[in-house]
């Protein structure tokens, strides 16, 4: 019998008061990419679930128990990902895990999480295929790429008007995923894309894809994948003379976009979905100023992680700590947030999305357009 087996049972033991298990805190796992390429990622997720944790622990903690944060890097690497989902279950005891943050990390953990009996909230993996798997204790409070690549195309098709339009995608689980999502959509408008085509993530030079897509005349070229490739990529698409309008998901929305294409200029106009503004919610306007009084920015996916944090806690809090049960209660009770109130479907899904599409300016920052 697996360790992770055994500790799922002595759990349901102890929930039935057969046993007693020793837990001084309640043990709660960050899993995301907190070095290399993608680390701007961890840290949002970070610093939205730390800060989150801090404010349960000074209201009390868990049902009197103190959260203890564990920093679990899989460097968006899913061999990796399964090594730390593993450290997460065996070593460090974790009841919840706050993560992942890549979709190709998150699938194969998740497995690893189930087979545990260890509660999973997602604050930012979108990829459909993990919750339509089945596991009983995954959970995302972020939407879906069949969602976001709805709304992409319908922009795409009635705002812009595009007719030829280029699809390039990282050839990863997130990024193929969100560009077979748009694909699928943009065909069932009648429009055709130009252009299919995948590159390799950690590529920076991109000049013979651009030759490609200069080639087919594109007016609009759609990116899935991280803001590593979409910086390089745009910045040698205006560099050579492309005039057409460059288009991602939320795998650019961070200042990190900016950073890697060398300038804000190359970025202005850039067109990108995302969930609707998290730092417009009433009920987070004050963890926000708090945020910003400590010097830090809660950009991008921070305040999904503090949510993630507050929907883990909500099911521990409210079923003896008990992560199976409370994978259960989620499916059918809602959970105050910063970001409203969220509610979940039986496969672990928001039962509402929020995807709009936002603009990129010259100044580097980006805006909610619709």
């Amino acid at each position: 019998m697996s360790n992770a087996v055994v500790r799922k049972t002595l759990i349901s033991l102890a929930v039935a008061g057969a046993v007693t298990l020793a837990q001084a805190d309640v043990v709660i796992g960050v899993a995301g990419p907190h070095t290399g390429a993608y680390a701007a990622f961890g840290e949002q997720l970070w610093k939205g679930a730390e800060k989150a944790a801090q404010d349960i622990n000074a209201a009390g903690g868990v049902n009197g128990e103190m959260i203890k944060l564990v920093k679990a890097d899989d460097a968006c690497e899913p061999k990796q990902a399964v090594s730390v989902a593993n450290r997460l279950v065996d070593s460090d005891g974790a009841l919840a895990v706050i993560g992942h943050f890549c979709s190709s990390s998150s699938m194969p953990a998740s497995r690893i999480y189930d087979e545990a009996g260890v509660l999973m909230v997602t604050p930012a993996s979108t990829a459909p295929l993990l919750t339509d798997n089945g596991l009983p204790g995954v959970f995302r409070v972020c939407g879906r790429d069949d969602q976001q690549g709805d709304v992409a195309a319908s922009y795409i098709v009635d705002k812009l008007g595009a007719k030829r339009v280029a699809i390039i995608h990282d050839k990863d689980t997130y990024g193929k995923g969100l560009a077979d999502a748009m694909k699928t959509t943009l065909n069932a408008y009648g429009v055709k894309e130009v252009m299919y085509e995948g590159l390799t993530r950690g590529e920076k030079d991109f000049n013979s894809l651009i030759t490609k897509i200069r080639s087919v005349d594109a007016d609009v070229v759609y990116f899935g994948g991280l803001h590593s490739e979409a910086g390089p990529l745009v910045r040698q698409l205006r560099e050579q003379g492309s005039k057409a309008i460059f288009m991602s998901g939320d795998g650019i929305v961070s200042d990190e976009f900016v950073a890697v294409s060398g300038s804000p200029e190359y970025v202005d106009g850039v067109l990108m979905t995302f969930g609707a503004p998290p730092t417009s919610y009433p009920s987070g306007k004050q963890i926000i100023q708090e945020f910003r009084d400590s010097g830090y920015e809660p950009e991008g996916y921070t305040l999904y992680s503090y949510t993630a944090m507050q929907v883990a806690v909500a099911a521990l809090a409210n079923n003896n700590l008990d992560p199976i049960k409370g994978a259960e209660w989620l499916k059918s009770n809602s959970v105050d947030t910063v970001m409203g109130v969220k509610d979940f479907d039986e496969k672990g899904d928001l039962t509402v999305s929020d995807y709009v599409m936002y603009e990129w300016d010259a100044q580097g920052k980006y805006h909610q357009i619709n």
